[in-house]
C-alpha cells in the first residue's frame, strides 16, 4: 500500500465493513477512523445499548487487531488495567504480567465508573504511550487507541473526569438512538447468526500505521492556520466560556483536519475539514461559565456559534498549496 488512492480504498472498505453489523452510523464511523488515523482518542458519552462495544469490536476484527475490553467499576485498581510484577518461585525473579492496556484497541466501558486514580493511570498510557508498573517504564503497541464511553444520565457513584482529563481524548461524540429503518434492518440482521462472528479483517495494523504516517504530511497552508486560529482566539474571548480551547486543542486539530483530509482523499486541508471535525474536537475542551446555563447554552452549541461567525477563508491556488 504506497499510494493514497489505495490507502483510500482500504479505508472505504474498512468502513463498509464495520458496518455490516453497525447499522445508521456512518459519520461516527468515520469520526473513529479519523480519530485512529490522527493517533488520538475518542470518549462516547451515551446511554448503554446503543452499539458501542459492536462498534469497537468490529473495528478491532476489520484492521485484524488485539481488542481487549475493560469495565471500570469502583474498585478497579490500577494494576488491573496495566499489569502487575509477580514473583517467580522457579525463577527467583519477578515476571511482569501484563494487563488488559497491552492490546491495539482497548474499550473502556463506564470510565467515571472508577476511582481518579485508576482514571490517571489509563489517562497516563494515553497521553505518554507507555505506562509505569512497579517504577518500570514499559511501552505500550505502536497503534493504541482507546474508545471511552460514559453514561450522561446516572451520576451516583460516579467520578467525573476533570476538564484536564478530557483534554486528553480527540473527539467525544455520541451514537445516539438507530432511526426506525435502521432498528428494523438491525432486527432483519440479528434473527439469524451475529454477523460480527463473520466479520474479518480488511487490512493490517501496519496498514493503519503507514497511512497514519501518510496522514501526518497532509498539508495545511497558513490560511488555514490562520482560519484555525481565529476560532480559538473566539473560544478564549467568547462571554459565555470560562475557559477557552487550549494549545493541545489547537494541535489536536490539526491532526484531526489533516486525517480528514487524507480520508477524503486529499494532500491539502480545505476550510470544510476544520468545520466538519471542529464540534467534536474542541466542544469537550470548553468549559461553560454558570451563566450560560441560564440562556441555554452548551458547550456545543457555542462552539457552532463560533464557527458561524469566524470568517472563511478564501480558497486560492496560494492557500491550498
Amino acid at each position: 500500500m504506497n499510494q493514497n488512492s489505495d490507502a483510500h480504498d482500504l479505508i472505504s472498505e474498512m468502513i463498509k465493513n464495520v458496518e455490516t453489523v453497525v447499522i445508521g452510523k456512518h459519520t461516527a464511523v468515520k469520526l473513529i477512523t479519523l480519530a485512529m488515523l490522527a493517533g488520538g482518542h475518542v470518549l462516547i458519552e451515551d446511554i448503554p445499548g446503543v452499539g458501542k462495544t459492536r462498534l469497537v469490536r468490529a473495528m478491532a476484527r476489520s484492521i485484524g487487531a488485539k481488542f481487549k475490553r475493560i469495565q471500570f467499576t469502583p474498585d478497579l485498581l490500577p494494576s488491573d488495567i496495566t499489569g502487575l510484577s509477580i514473583y517467580n518461585q522457579k525463577s527467583g525473579e519477578f515476571e511482569f504480567r501484563p494487563g488488559p492496556l497491552m492490546g491495539n484497541i482497548i474499550l473502556a466501558d463506564e470510565i467515571n465508573r472508577t476511582s481518579p486514580k485508576t482514571q490517571s493511570a489509563l489517562l497516563e498510557g494515553m497521553a505518554e504511550g507507555r505506562i509505569t508498573v512497579d517504577g518500570v517504564t514499559r511501552q505500550l503497541p505502536e497503534l493504541f487507541f482507546v474508545m471511552a464511553t460514559q453514561n450522561p444520565i446516572e451520576y451516583e457513584g460516579t467520578y467525573s473526569l476533570p476538564e484536564a482529563q478530557l483534554d486528553r481524548f480527540l473527539l467525544k461524540l455520541s451514537l445516539g438512538y438507530p432511526s426506525r429503518e435502521n432498528e428494523l434492518e438491525l432486527l432483519n440482521r440479528m434473527s439469524g447468526k451475529d454477523p460480527l462472528e463473520d466479520l474479518r479483517p480488511v487490512l493490517s495494523v501496519e496498514d493503519i500505521l503507514e497511512m497514519r504516517r501518510e496522514a501526518q504530511q497532509v498539508y495545511v497552508s497558513d490560511g488555514i492556520k490562520n482560519y484555525l486560529l481565529d476560532i480559538i482566539t473566539a473560544t478564549r474571548n467568547h462571554p459565555m466560556i470560562y475557559l477557552g480551547v487550549s494549545p493541545r486543542g489547537t494541535l489536536s486539530m490539526i491532526s484531526a483536519i489533516r486525517a480528514r483530509a487524507f480520508i477524503e482523499q486529499r494532500d491539502f486541508v480545505v476550510p470544510d475539514d476544520v468545520k466538519a471535525v471542529a464540534p467534536y474536537v474542541l466542544s469537550h475542551r470548553l468549559v461553560m461559565k454558570p451563566e450560560a446555563a441560564y440562556s441555554s447554552l452548551t458547550a456545543e452549541t457555542a462552539m457552532h456559534e463560533i464557527l458561524d461567525h469566524v470568517k472563511v477563508p478564501v480558497r486560492d491556488k496560494k492557500s491550498v498549496k
